[in-house]
């Protein structure tokens, strides 16, 4: 039995391990983003979410028949003051293997140092290097929690850049990805569509043909203005509820 029963215990072990890591990730993150905010860094949640065609126009694609639709990227950022004052951005994602958006970061952190000042900019994302990994020695070790370049679908997001205009870049561990208000507001945004796709749907009829307009930018745009500065009070609450819980679990 021990030749069998030790890999399985092995596997545990490592399991265990990344966890503790994971923790550790958190809480880091959670002291870094505490400090800022006493020392008056107003927190901002920067992202991007995918919207399917087949969710804006309401087609049925599964039907057993794989049907690749073409699907948008948003991308956009807010907090406790509600949306960014920054004009949102729409990208095919198809078309942005050829379509490079350098600037964009730059043009962010620019518009919210005007309207709030030293921010920390809260990301999503994964590390593109140096990976945390357990030591052979099966002793967890978690690394400064500086993050590496971060990309969001075509755009670069750099703590360097973020420093230029006085702010700090933070990278909000994976598993905890619900510690960031924008993933109920994207979900928001999606309920939105779909209840109300027909409103923004134009038909128009030939001798041949029925064709079918979808006032896509206005559908996007009036979901998202939905998301009122209201809205974002509550759901930034219950992200700092959850904050709270793990900086006392976690310490």
């Amino acid at each position: 039995m021990p030749h069998i029963v030790a890999p399985l215990f092995k596997n545990v072990i490592i399991r265990s391990q990344f966890d503790s890591i994971r923790r550790k990730q958190c809480l880091q993150y959670l002291k870094t983003l505490k400090s800022l905010r006493y020392d008056g860094f107003q927190t901002v949640y920067f992202g991007e979410t995918d919207i399917a065609e087949s969710l804006v126009t309401g087609e049925d694609v599964g039907n057993g028949c794989f049907l690749q639709t073409p699907t948008w990227c948003i991308v956009h950022a807010g907090g406790s003051q509600g949306w960014v004052p920054w004009k949102y951005r729409m990208f095919l994602r198809d078309e942005l293997h050829i379509r490079q958006e350098d600037k964009l970061f730059f043009e962010f952190c620019d518009e919210v140092k005007k309207a709030y000042g030293k921010c920390a900019i809260v990301v999503k994302g994964r590390r593109q290097q140096n990976e945390i990994r357990p030591k052979d020695d099966g002793e967890a070790e978690v690394q400064s929690y500086e993050p590496a370049v971060i990309n969001l679908t075509s755009i670069v997001c750099c703590p360097e850049v973020a420093k230029l205009y006085g702010h700090e870049l933070l990278l909000l561990p994976s598993p905890y990805n619900y510690l960031s208000p924008l993933d109920s507001a994207w979900s928001s945004l999606k309920w939105f569509i779909i209840n109300n796709r027909k409103e923004f749907c134009l038909h128009s009829i030939d001798n041949v043909y029925s064709y079918q307009y979808i006032l896509f930018s206005d559908l996007i745009g009036k979901g998202i203005d939905r998301i009122n500065l209201s809205k974002w009070k509550t759901i930034v609450k219950r992200v700092q509820r959850w904050e709270n819980y793990y900086l006392g679990k976690f310490s």
